[in-house]
Parts: structure tokens; sequence; C-alpha cells
């Protein structure tokens, strides 16, 4: 994946995140039964969908077994990673502090949120 990583839409997202979160393989059919709580789709939606992860190259399609068995290419980390990336970039011209900043001003965070990432940054210098 390149510095400008193609974006997932909230419904593709949904379905990596079930791909993401198996152990092995998965199918379509247990894919859509995942999602039921969130998505009331006919197996066609989801289908359109998977091709479309696949022309993105986030997931592969086995057909050898004569069962569509659906893997991630791209791994759950390596997407936030760059998501966040260009995230940071394009929204706050790539400064943590003023994201940070933005969220306390408008109330999306409070103290105990600052203090939290506050113990997490001590932690890290910590481990260096």
């Amino acid at each position: 994946m390149n510095n400008t990583p193609k974006k997932l839409g909230e419904a593709e997202l949904e379905i990596m995140q079930v791909i993401w979160h198996s152990a092995s393989p998965v199918t379509s059919n247990y894919i859509l039964k995942a999602l039921q709580g969130s998505r009331k789709w006919q197996l066609s939606t989801l289908m359109t969908s998977l091709t479309r992860l696949s022309d993105k190259g986030f997931v592969n399609c086995d057909r050898s077994t004569g069962t569509n068995l659906y893997t991630s290419i791209i791994s759950e980390d390596d997407y936030k990673t760059k998501a966040s990336r260009h995230f940071l970039e394009k929204l706050y011209n790539n400064s943590i502090q003023s994201m940070v900043a933005t969220l306390y001003n408008s109330k999306a965070i409070k103290p105990s949120d600052v203090e939290e990432l506050r113990e997490f940054l001590n932690q890290l210098e910590d481990e260096q």
C-alpha cells in the first residue's frame, strides 16, 4: 500500500473487521451472519462489497476449494496506521497537539482522557 491509503467505506470497514478478527479464512455466509445485527443485507450486496474490497487490494478470494474463502491482504494494524496518519495530515496538518487541543476545547475529550494520555506517554518514555 502506498502513502495515500485506499479508503474503506463504513460497510467495507465492518466487513474487514469480521475478516481481521477471524482466525482462519471466512466464507461470504460467515461474514453475512456476523453482520446480521448491523446490516440487513442480501448475499448479492455482500458479494458486490467483497468484489470491491478485492479490487482495492484489501482481500484475497481463494476459489480452489469450491467455496470462496476470503482472507485479508492488509493487516488491521497496517490499515489503522496508514489511515490515522492520512487523517492527521489532512485535518490537523500532521500535528497531534492540534488534534488533541481541538478535541479538548470542543469537550470531545475529558480531563480524565488527557490524564490517561499523559500516563500512556510517560509509559512510552519509560520503555525507551
